[in-house]
Order: C-alpha cells, then sequence, then structure tokens
C-alpha cells in the first residue's frame, strides 16, 4: 500500500511541478488556444441555432458521434500539441515518460477548457441575439 502511495506522491508532486518548471509558458497558451477554438465554435453554434455543446453531449446519446467529430476537428491539433510538448517537458526535466501524466496534462491544457467555454458562450452569444431581435411591427 505504501508504494501506490508512494507512487501518487510522486505523480502529484511531478505534475504540480510543470507549473514553475522549464516551458511552463505552454500552461497558459494551449488552455488560451483551446479557449480561443470553443469561443468560436459557440459562436458558430449559436449562428445555427444549435443546442450548447455539453448539454447536448450528456442529453442526445445520438448526436454525441457528431459533436465529438466537430470538437476533435478544433481542439484535437491542440491536444496533440500538448502531448508532444508535455513529451519533451518530461525528457527534459524528468528524465524518463509517464503516459497518464501526459494524457492528464493534455486532457487539462486542451480539452477542458474547450468543454468549460464552448457551451457558456453558445448560450451569451444566443441570449444577446435573441435580445438584439427587432420584433416586427403589428399592421
Amino acid at each position: 500500500m505504501d508504494t501506490v502511495l508512494d507512487a501518487l506522491k510522486r505523480a502529484v508532486d511531478e505534475l504540480l511541478g510543470r507549473a514553475g518548471g522549464p516551458m511552463h509558458l505552454r500552461l497558459i497558451m494551449q488552455p488560451l488556444m483551446a479557449t480561443i477554438f470553443a469561443v468560436r465554435a459557440g459562436l458558430r453554434d449559436a449562428r445555427q441555432g444549435q443546442s450548447p455543446f455539453l448539454s447536448t453531449f450528456i442529453k442526445n446519446p445520438e448526436s454525441r458521434g457528431r459533436l465529438i467529430a466537430s470538437a476533435w476537428k478544433d481542439v484535437g491539433k491542440v491536444f496533440i500539441i500538448a502531448i508532444l510538448l508535455d513529451t519533451v517537458y518530461q525528457i527534459i526535466a524528468l528524465h524518463q515518460f509517464r503516459i497518464l501524466q501526459t494524457l492528464i496534462v493534455a486532457f487539462v491544457l486542451a480539452i477542458l477548457p474547450y468543454l468549460l467555454v464552448r457551451g457558456p458562450v453558445s448560450r451569451i452569444a444566443r441570449g444577446s441575439r435573441e435580445k438584439g431581435a427587432v420584433p416586427a411591427k403589428p399592421n
């Protein structure tokens, strides 16, 4: 049991160590890029009259394939770059490679910001469009 706890402590220490280690600028730039792609996608969803991303994903199983494809098209490159940069970081700073840590970091830097931003942007854009719509004048 101690070895599991030691491994977990080491993993947490290594994950937190990325904040101050080499290449720490990526911890700002990658979520920023994912957020920009999420804003663009949320505005597109609002223009097309689609429901917000995450709520549709959860409530509508038949739409999941389309939504995953759309999200991957938007943020897939950021996710791949996050994997590559974390691999380089691990080789430089840790002198080893831990795939689970890489996947966690890539998810947190690329996918999570995208998921958290796309739906609210869609809701806000749709709400502002509806408020800005001028009702037709009765004759």
